[in-house]
Formats: C-alpha cells, sequence, structure tokens
C-alpha cells in the first residue's frame, strides 16, 4: 500500500446559521467572525482543526465548503451512518444530495482518497460531494436549539485525509479507520456466546437463562475460552412484553427474583454473566422532573444528579456480577429518531438539554464516558460495554463492542440477511479499529432454515467479530449441533478474519476471504423462491421511511 497523508487546506467557504440568521462568507483567513462568534482553523501536515466560541449568540450549524476538487471518473464513494445500519449501506455514484456521516471513501481504479473527522468530535458531521468540490456540515445544536457557548471554546472536529494506491478498497477503508481512532478499547479475549432474545423475545425467566446457559455449555464442551450468557429485555422490574421498557434497574421481577444470585450461578456453571439495559428510559417514582427530557421524559444525562443516577445503576449491575453490559436505545431516546430518519438531522427543532451550553455530540460522549468510567470504577476494568443503538463514532474509545446494525431475526431470514450481512460486510473496516463489530444474533427457532442460519453464523465466525446465537433448546438435531459447535469453535478463537470481496458490486456480499487467500468463502444468501414480499417488515418500511 502506498499511502499519502493529504493536507487538508483551509475551506474556500463558510455559512454559520445561528437561532436569527444564516451568513455566508468567503473565507479569507484562519479566523471567522460573526458578532459575538469566532470560528478557527488549526492546521499542520495531518489534520485541519476547527474551533468555535460564542458569547451570547447561540449557534445551530456550520457548513464549509471546499472548491476546486477533481474526482476521477467512474469514481464510487462509500459513507457511514449516524448509528447502526439499517440495510442500506453500499458504494454508489456521485450523488450530490446524500449525506455521508462522519467519513467517506472516494474509490476510483487508480486510487482511494478518504475524508473524515477523527473519532468523538464535538459536533454532528456528514459530508456531501459534488463534481465541484466537497462539503462538510457540522451540527453543532444542543438538541434541537442553537448551543449556547457562554464564551466556552471548543474543538468541533479534526479534519483528515488520506490517498492510497496499491490495495483494495476495503485495506484502504481499514487503515483510514485507524487513522482516525488512535486510542480504542478492545476486549481482552474473543467475545462470543448465547443470547436468547431470537427465540424468547422478552418471554423468559431465571430458570430458562440457566437452561440456555446448559445448552450453550453443551455446544461450547471442550473449548477453552468460556461463552457468554446474556440476559436481555426481560429481567427488569416493570418489564412488559412488546415494550422494550426500561427500567428502574434496582432489582429484577417475579421471574428473576434475585439478579447477584443469578450471575453467581452463571459463572459457577462456567460461563461469563452478560446483561441489557435501557438506561435513558425509567419508570421510577422518585426521578424529579428536571430530570427529565422535556420532549419524551427520559432521562437528561446532562443535568449531573441524573447522571450520577446512571452511573450508580451502572455500577450496581456491575456488583452484581455481570462482566458485559449491553446498553441499548439511547441514540433514540435522547434525539427521538431511529437512524433512517435522521435525513440528515439527527433531531427536531425546538427543544434543548438540560445544560444548554453542551452540544448533542458533547452530550453522548458524556453518556459513554460516564457508563464507561463506572463499568471501570466498579469492576476494576473487567466489565465489557456493548453499546447498541448507539453513535459508533462518538463510542470509538468509550465502548468494547458496537452493535453495528439494526435487529436481525429469528423468524424472518429475509431481515437477517438484508440487515445483517450488510452492517457485518460495510462496518468491517472499522473492527478492530474503533471497537469490535457486532453485526447481531444468529436466531435459530425453526423458522429460518438450518441452512440459512449457518452460513450466517459462519461468516461471522470467519470474520473474526463477536459471534452470538440465539437457539431455542432441543432445536437442532444432533448434525446441526455438531456443525454449530464447529462454527463456535473458530468464534472462540476469532484467529480468521475474512473481508467482503465483492461489496463494491453488492450490498449483500457473497464471496469472503483472508488476507491471504487461505480461506475463502462463498455464501448463497437468497432462497430459490426469490424474496419472500412482506410489506410490514422493516426493509420496506425503511425504504418508505427514507424516501418519504
Amino acid at each position: 500500500m502506498l499511502k499519502n497523508i493529504l493536507k487538508v487546506n483551509r475551506p474556500d467557504f463558510i455559512e454559520l446559521t445561528t437561532e436569527t440568521k444564516t451568513v455566508t462568507a468567503k473565507w479569507e483567513n484562519d479566523d471567522y467572525n460573526l458578532d459575538d462568534i469566532n470560528v478557527k482553523l488549526n492546521q499542520d501536515n495531518e489534520y485541519l482543526a476547527i474551533f468555535l466560541t460564542a458569547q451570547t449568540s447561540k449557534v445551530k450549524w456550520i457548513k464549509l465548503r471546499w472548491n476546486n476538487l477533481s474526482w476521477d471518473k467512474n469514481v464510487r464513494f462509500l459513507g457511514d451512518a449516524w448509528e447502526r445500519g439499517y440495510g442500506d449501506m453500499e458504494w454508489k455514484g456521485m450523488n450530490p444530495n446524500r449525506f455521508m456521516p462522519w467519513y467517506f471513501c472516494a474509490k476510483s481504479e487508480a486510487k482511494s482518497i478518504c475524508y473524515g473527522v477523527k473519532v468523538r468530535p464535538s459536533a454532528m458531521c456528514f459530508w456531501q460531494v459534488d463534481s465541484l468540490g466537497m462539503t462538510l456540515f457540522l451540527d453543532v445544536r444542543c438538541g434541537g436549539s442553537g448551543v449556547n457557548l457562554k464564551g466556552r471554546v471548543i474543538k468541533l472536529a479534526d479534519v483528515i485525509a488520506c490517498e492510497m494506491r496499491d490495495c483494495t478498497s476495503f485495506e484502504a477503508m481499514q487503515e483510514f479507520c485507524g487513522q482516525m481512532c488512535e486510542d480504542p478499547i478492545l476486549p481482552k479475549y474473543p467475545v462470543y456466546g448465547s443470547n436468547n432474545w431470537y427465540y424468547a423475545y422478552g418471554k423468559s425467566s431465571e430458570s430458562e437463562i440457566l437452561a440456555d446457559c446448559d445448552y450453550i455449555l453443551n455446544l461450547t464442551k471442550d473449548i477453552e475460552n468460556k461463552p457468554y450468557m446474556v440476559i436481555d429485555d426481560c429481567w427488569q422490574e416493570h418489564h412488559r412484553l412488546n415494550e422494550y421498557n426500561g427500567g428502574p434497574w434496582t432489582k429484577g421481577n417475579e421471574k428473576f427474583p434475585d439478579m447477584k444470585a443469578l450471575a453467581d450461578k452463571l459463572v459457577q456453571k462456567g460461563v461469563r454473566p452478560g446483561i441489557w439495559v435501557r438506561l435513558l428510559l425509567n419508570e421510577d417514582e422518585n426521578i424529579k422532573n428536571e430530570w427529565r427530557l422535556s420532549h419524551n421524559n427520559c432521562i437528561d444525562p446532562t443535568n449531573p444528579e441524573a447522571l450520577n443516577y446512571i452511573k450508580e445503576d451502572i455500577k450496581r449491575i456491575c456488583n452484581w456480577g455481570y462482566t458485559l453490559i449491553k446498553h441499548d436505545f439511547s441514540t433514540f431516546d435522547l434525539f427521538g429518531k431511529w437512524g433512517f430518519q435522521m435525513s440528515p438531522l439527527v433531531t427536531d427543532d425546538g427543544w434543548h438539554f438540560y445544560d444548554d451550553s453542551l452540544t448533542s455530540a458533547e452530550v453522548v460522549k458524556l453518556l459513554y464516558k460516564v457508563i464507561l468510567d463506572a463499568s471501570v470504577e466498579a469492576s476494576n476494568g473487567e466489565t465489557l460495554i456493548l453499546g447498541c443503538n448507539t453513535i459508533g463514532h462518538l463510542g470509538a474509545g468509550y465502548m468494547h463492542i458496537n452493535r453495528t446494525g439494526d435487529d436481525t431475526s429469528g423468524v424472518d431470514w429475509e431481515r437477517t440477511r438484508f440487515m445483517g450481512v450488510n452492517t457485518l460486510a460495510f462496518r468491517l473496516p472499522q473492527h478492530g479499529k474503533f471497537y469490535e463489530i457486532d453485526a447481531d444474533c444468529v436466531g435459530i427457532d425453526g423458522g429460518i432454515s438450518w441452512s440459512m442460519n449457518k452460513q450466517w453464523a459462519d461468516v461471522l465466525a470467519q470474520s473474526g467479530t463477536p459471534l452470538f446465537i440465539s437457539v431455542r433448546p432441543n432445536i437442532l438435531d444432533e448434525t446441526e449441533k455438531q456443525e454449530l459447535h464447529e462454527i463456535l469453535k473458530v468464534a472462540s478463537k476469532q484467529e480468521h478474519h475474512v473481508i467482503p470481496v465483492d461489496w463494491e458490486e453488492t450490498t449483500c456480499p457473497e464471496h469472503w476471504q483472508d488476507k491471504d487467500h487461505d480461506i475463502d468463502c462463498k455464501y448463497q444468501w437468497f432462497e430459490e423462491t426469490g424474496l419472500k414480499f412482506n410489506p410490514n417488515t422493516i426493509r420496506y418500511q425503511t425504504f418508505l421511511s427514507m424516501t418519504e
């Protein structure tokens, strides 16, 4: 690979929007001033740092424009997503209306050029490209209102760029992800195991969890690395089926009478205990009104008392003995939208967090850091953090694992194919660079043929990413159990690292190889009868939502 770090020049134009006006100007030097607002650039040979301050003006967003950029003929582009992928990630030709959160790669026959912002910026950033140049949009709102910085100077982003030749587009993206994140936190051992969500769907109990534990132990017999047994949505005090409801998280319910004792039982059996939690949705009557967000009543992490409440929830779960915490729904609970509804703004206007001096990106980072810090304090760093419905670019360095796509399924193969294979392929360059990626579970409950689920489990294991299975006990025959055992053995070591060879040609790659071509896997993701049309499944809902 020939790599050349590109110097990011000063933009040609700036457009700045406050609560009262929008002003566009040609950028003349390293500072731009508007009333009491200052936008400052700091350039060196590796990145362009963007700073913002204001005294009383409430800034909503900044748009930076670079002109006179030439793109090679037949160039194709790949960007990231705001949070999870929804089966919609792919290489495309130039589309000036396409917004690409966080970073993008422009791939031609001769080279790959990548532009992006380093992880954990203080603005929600997305890119647009056209035949004349490119635009970087930085949303600095506090929720849906202009941020009130009160004279505070913040670094919004570090913009970096790189040109790479004599390498594949995957290698280029993988290298660039490593440049954007220099400090990932990764598990000390391969993570894999069981989570019964995709057959139980919340209808579970301590006895069923223990039975699932016995089953995963049988499937992993003679495998040295212990599997996880993750308890998903089902255990909380106010649990209601089909509501994905939240806390309080101080104890279990009648089906889960003692969460600490259950963790102890799981350890004694020989698995690692994991648990699911939705921290920002909480029905605790002791929570004060000022702790809650105005637009949806979820917990506002910018309130110091509320943030400490969240911290205590994490410490309590760690003290119970759970060594993996899957925290879920935080993006939706903060902003009121799923990723595919953020087109392109992450939230609607008209509201702000308790602390209106923080940008939304800073709020997200504050929450993620407190979750991590509380787990480190309570478990001496032994507890892994798995983010689900989280913003990966803001969470890199604050979570060990990130669920990078929307839910797969235990009953609908099309959903698993559509969501799972796509996010595995197109988020795989982030694996080991930002965090470990989790493309979600293999749901085994009889509704999906073993031939399809076997392939899905195999590509997850061969990719070297975490593999979680949801298998109803006694549904597999002895041959299938042995095949799954062999797949789990591979997953327990994560020594193989196949990548999608044909990801530039399809949204659902079928050809996967390792770097040395020693492992060459070809999968058949489609059934002979073709796609099963069901207008109620997420793929059509997603398409309709994105085109409204």
